[in-house]
């Protein structure tokens, strides 16, 4: 009787060997010795999607967060007339550069959508919400080592009110009768009526809080609170900014540099993440709420 000899397909052995790959590459993500996208590679190469290998990339590398490094992030929206104005941002690219990176509101929203302190280390309402008192978060510092103050809570807020202001950003404060300054980290809201959702509008993206000067609001020196400070931005090409060693949330930012690249073709994008020039992807599709990314600890 003549024997079988059964040869295994080309691409059989091929995908085993890519499987065992991202096996072994699971067990190295945790201790930093697999980059994201490399991780996604192995995982493409094994058959899942790109969505399915980041997922399974964060799950395995979640527990050991990694300080250092920087990435570059591929942005949909920018333009030439962009500015570090907080009265103009206009959309993604000056939210998410100098507002999420940049700058700090008195409050944030959290992910389960619950309003929480940011520079503000507390707040409370009196006389049926229509008084508001903000306390401020000590050791919160500016960019250039001065310390927050409640005059400079005062005057950043003022500078989206008044009948001459061009903010975006004036209706929202429209219901402030008055702001002032109850000693150094003290800041009293008094409204027209109740409002009990008031410390959502203050995580608004363009009241963020800058230094005080001369009476007025420094926006024009880009000096601010958040995790990251400004090093170079050029409208309609790219903002890039390094990590604030100063920053008074503890730990924070993991990366040492990030820059936010203007890529407004959707096919550029796409292209400029396959071939790394970006590790993250602001807009893979037309949907406005999809990241991708391939994060390299660099």
């Amino acid at each position: 009787m003549k024997k079988i000899t059964r040869r295994t397909p080309q691409w059989e052995s091929q995908i085993s060997e890519s499987e065992c790959k991202l096996g072994i590459a699971q067990s190295l993500v945790g201790g930093g010795k697999v980059s994201r996208r490399d991780f996604i590679h192995l995982g493409i190469a094994a058959g899942l999607t790109v969505a399915a290998a980041d997922t399974l990339f964060v799950a395995k590398a979640r527990a050991e967060p990694m300080q250092g490094g920087f990435a570059k992030l591929g942005m949909a929206h920018g333009a030439t007339t962009d500015s570090i104005d907080p009265a103009g941002y206009p959309d993604t690219f000056t939210q998410t550069a100098f507002s999420g990176s940049l700058s700090n509101s008195l409050t944030e929203v959290d992910a389960k959508g619950n309003v929480q302190p940011d520079l503000a280390e507390s707040f409370e309402s009196s006389d049926g919400a229509k008084t508001w008192a903000f306390k401020l978060r000590k050791g919160a510092t500016f960019h250039n080592g001065k310390t927050v103050t409640a005059d400079d809570v005062v005057t950043s807020l003022q500078y989206h009110m008044g009948k001459d202001t061009k903010s975006a950003a004036k209706s929202l404060l429209e219901s402030v009768a008055r702001i002032k300054a109850d000693g150094p980290e003290t800041v009293v809201f008094t409204l027209k009526s109740g409002n009990a959702d008031f410390p959502y509008i203050m995580s608004d993206y363009h009241l963020v809080i800058m230094p005080a000067k001369d009476g007025n609001s420094d926006w024009a020196s880009g000096v601010r609170t958040g995790a990251f400070v400004l090093e170079n931005f050029q409208p309609g090409v790219s903002a890039k900014l390094k990590r604030n060693p100063n920053y008074f949330k503890n730990g924070k930012p993991y990366l040492d540099e990030v820059e936010f690249i203007f890529i407004t073709d959707l096919a550029a994008r796409m292209a400029a993440l396959s071939t790394g020039e970006v590790d993250h992807l602001f807009r893979p599709t037309d949907r406005s709420d999809v990241v991708l990314g391939a994060y390299s600890h660099r």
